[in-house]
């Protein structure tokens, strides 16, 4: 039996449209969730793959000063609500925190695989 469990964190995909963040949706009530399931946690419907607005409202965030492997303290993250999608934890720039209920747009992940988002006004 395997040990490995495969990375969480949610994925995007770039393409001529820009950037998606890839989830699953409930096809029974629509609840948006980034992390796989197999059933959604509302309902226990099945999932199915679904791809999210890279845009969306930051609900809160902190600098963090702690060392953390493949992280230089201090740095900003971030809980975004995506607009049509689940709420995604992502870095942003420098240590300073975005401000709850701002505007962020992620833009990709990380060299770590983490979600990068910037204030949405930076990016056009």
């Amino acid at each position: 039996m395997s040990t490995t469990t495969g990375d969480p964190r949610p994925r995007v995909r770039t393409g001529p449209d820009g950037v998606a963040v890839l989830g699953w949706r409930c096809t029974g009530c629509g609840y948006p969730v980034a992390q796989q399931v197999l059933t959604c946690p509302l309902c226990r419907e099945p999932v199915a793959d679904s791809a999210f607005s890279p845009e969306g409202e930051v609900w809160a965030s902190t600098c963090l000063r702690v060392r953390v492997p493949g992280h230089t303290p201090p740095y900003a993250v971030a809980y975004v609500v995506l607009d049509d999608g689940p709420r995604v934890l992502v870095r942003t720039p420098g240590d300073r925190p975005l401000p709850p209920a701002s505007r962020a747009r992620v833009t990709g992940t990380s060299e770590t695989g983490d979600l990068v988002a910037v204030p949405a006004e930076e990016e056009s």
